[in-house]
């Protein structure tokens, strides 16, 4: 298969793919972050948490020029609609009425990762419409339902809506980053009412005899490891849901991308109750918060652990942005502010795509006036001005 000058080679596993090249290549492309790189996404491999028996089949998109990769998609064959946050059950319903299977479907996402980034990896502009043409050409050329490109950026979102792919606006919660000196700078910033409750939040916690701990890097123990899973395990074991990742997935980070890590630990009485974890950009200088989970409850340590120990930290360390992650209204009286997100839909049945194409824009409309509302509530007395950071100024688990 060929797209222009770039011969197409196709991987069912990511760990197949010259770790070097792969990672050089989401090094070139202005819209990476950590979640793209070959150990990230190897370790959701190896660790058996997105692979063909969990219903995520990896059939990865890669162009090359002689010997150089310059474009790749994470492509995958999908029979659920399970770790995406761009939800389309309904869509699944519906095309089910028609007697028709929705899956299996193509996505071209992170798993289990609703974090915007680059989803046509590439070294140029060339490239990046090669694997646009690639990645179509693979979606048609098969028998899936559709395809799902999701949290990409504007501009390859664009490219994807020039091909004919509909685009579908979602809303998660970006904290920004004002220049602050101090924690107590951002809580000057804040309404007083929000900065009234931050303080009582975290009284709350105090006095609950929490001692709260950061551990960045080679500081993070194996048994820190375990007992984050623990955590992660009854956050999901709460909600009556198995869990998508397990502790060989968390250990691979450990031991090949410590400096993007960030352990946040609550103890009390010496003893780990709580934990949070956040992922490391320091090249496009942001803060993702990802998982947390306690094993006894403490009014607000929820709060202190994803938000405030994650806020504190990126003014430390002079990070731009947090991302709060998915959903989550209550992240608005704690300074996020709602942004957009954006994805693109391919769907092959031509009643379907005229369905979800009203749905989007419908959806679309109803998005835009909610943000337009939350804006309106927001805790921080400054304008609203959008973060001087690619993955923030988008349009935006813990």
């Amino acid at each position: 298969m060929r797209a222009a000058s770039h011969r197409t080679r196709i991987y069912e596993e990511p760990g197949r793919i010259d770790a070097a090249s792969w990672d050089a290549l989401v090094a070139a492309d202005p819209d990476s972050n950590p979640f793209l790189q070959h150990a990230y996404l190897d370790a959701l491999h190896s660790s058996g948490a997105a692979i063909a028996r969990t219903g995520w089949q990896p059939q990865y998109v890669t162009l090359w020029r002689g010997e150089d990769l310059v474009a790749a998609v994470p492509l995958y064959a999908k029979a659920h609609s399970y770790g995406e946050y761009v939800f389309d059950w309904s869509w699944a319903q519906a095309q089910e009425r028609l007697g028709v299977p929705y899956y299996p479907k193509w996505l071209v996402a992170v798993p289990f990762t609703p974090v915007n980034g680059t989803r046509l990896i590439a070294v140029d502009a060339d490239a990046r419409r090669a694997a646009a043409t690639a990645l179509l050409d693979v979606a048609r050329s098969q028998d899936l339902s559709s395809l799902h490109v999701l949290f990409a950026p504007p501009a390859q979102i664009e490219l994807l809506a020039g091909e004919g792919l509909l685009v579908r606006t979602g809303l998660q919660f970006h904290w920004c980053n004002e220049d602050y000196g101090s924690f107590e700078d951002y809580l000057a910033a804040l309404t007083q009412p929000r900065r009234k409750n931050v303080r009582a939040e975290r009284r709350k916690v105090r006095d609950a005899g929490v001692v709260l701990e950061r551990r960045s890097g080679a500081d993070i123990r194996e048994q820190d490891w375990n007992f984050f899973v623990s955590c992660y395990e009854n956050t999901y074991a709460e909600h009556g849901s198995p869990p998508y990742l397990n502790l060989d997935f968390f250990l691979a980070l450990g031991r090949n991308m410590p400096g993007n890590l960030m352990l946040v630990l609550a103890l009390r009485d010496g003893r780990p109750v709580a934990s949070a974890l956040a992922v490391i950009d320091r090249d496009r200088s942001v803060l993702y918060g990802r998982y947390w989970g306690a094993v006894v409850h403490v009014p607000c340590l929820h709060f202190e652990c994803c938000y405030y120990q994650m806020i504190e930290f990126a003014i430390e360390q002079r990070l731009r942005v947090l991302e709060g992650g998915a959903q989550g209204v209550h992240k608005l009286s704690r300074g996020l502010d709602p942004v957009p997100t954006q994805s693109a839909h391919w769907l092959r049945e031509p009643q379907m795509r005229a369905a979800v194409a009203r749905f989007v824009n419908s959806e679309r409309r109803a998005v835009i006036a909610t943000i337009d509302e939350l804006n309106e509530h927001r805790a921080l007395r400054s304008p609203l001005a959008a973060c001087d950071n690619a993955g923030a100024t988008q349009g935006p688990q813990t």
